[in-house]
């Protein structure tokens, strides 16, 4: 996969997230809506849920573009730890879909069921709704995605060294990375965590958009930079 084509998807990963993030946050108070009891958390679905499923449908491919760019950053090392980052990031896109896409595919379903009259079909519905996010969002798509998005940051950063985009690269990636780990503890409920995963998944962000403008400028010198001509072509 050309390197342009690993950067493009960088930023469009990046901005598809936050995009569909923000917009969650507007029509649904997501994520904070998930402190509500289920049935309200699937009242409010309901409420709009075209809306709703299609944005979590485009924060699961931006989820899913993770794969790509995994693969295409490979093309930059061929160091040991980034042939360790290429399956840790296609991971770390997958159980991210799987997280996010129970929200177009299965929540309509269970939101159908919580509104129903018959009390049993709607406490049904509530249960098969708290189940499936607890063991496909926070098991799944939220403890491992943050633990392979992290791992996956660390192994790039590790396999390019200082010398590809300098000290600040490493050291934004590296704190990101850090700060998106801790979203593994917000089953705890404290505060202070949610806080700083959401400041990590930003400056996150930011490094991603670097990381597509530092292939750019290595690709553009790559270019300019004339071919050697060796001493035996100069004779003939």
């Amino acid at each position: 996969m050309p390197l342009k084509l690993t950067a493009s998807l960088l930023i469009v990963a990046a901005v598809l997230a936050n995009v569909a993030f923000t917009a969650l946050g507007s029509i649904f108070d997501y994520p904070d809506v998930l402190n509500e009891p289920a049935g309200q958390v699937l009242a409010d679905f309901r409420a709009d849920q075209t809306a709703i499923g299609g944005w979590f449908a485009v924060l699961a491919l931006s989820a899913a573009l993770f794969a790509p760019i995994a693969i295409g950053v490979r093309r930059l090392s061929s160091g040991r730890a980034m042939r360790i980052a290429v399956p840790v990031g296609i991971a770390a896109a997958v159980v991210q879909v799987i997280g996010l896409l129970r929200w177009p595919v299965l929540v309509p379903g269970y939101a159908s069921e919580a509104a129903s009259t018959d009390a049993g079909v709607a406490a049904a519905g509530r249960d098969a709704f708290t189940t499936a996010s607890d063991i496909l969002g926070t098991a799944i798509g939220e403890t491992l995605g943050y633990a392979l998005t992290a791992t996956w940051t660390v192994l790039v950063i590790v396999a390019l060294g200082r010398h590809y985009a300098g000290r600040w690269f490493a050291l934004l990636g590296a704190l990101s990375a850090a700060l998106v780990l801790t979203g593994v503890l917000s089953p705890l409920g404290l505060p202070v965590i949610d806080t700083a995963n959401f400041i990590g998944y930003i400056l996150w962000s930011l490094w991603l958009i670097a990381f597509a403008i530092v292939i750019v400028v290595h690709e553009r010198r790559a270019g300019a930079t004339p071919p050697r001509t060796t001493g035996a072509a100069l004779a003939t």
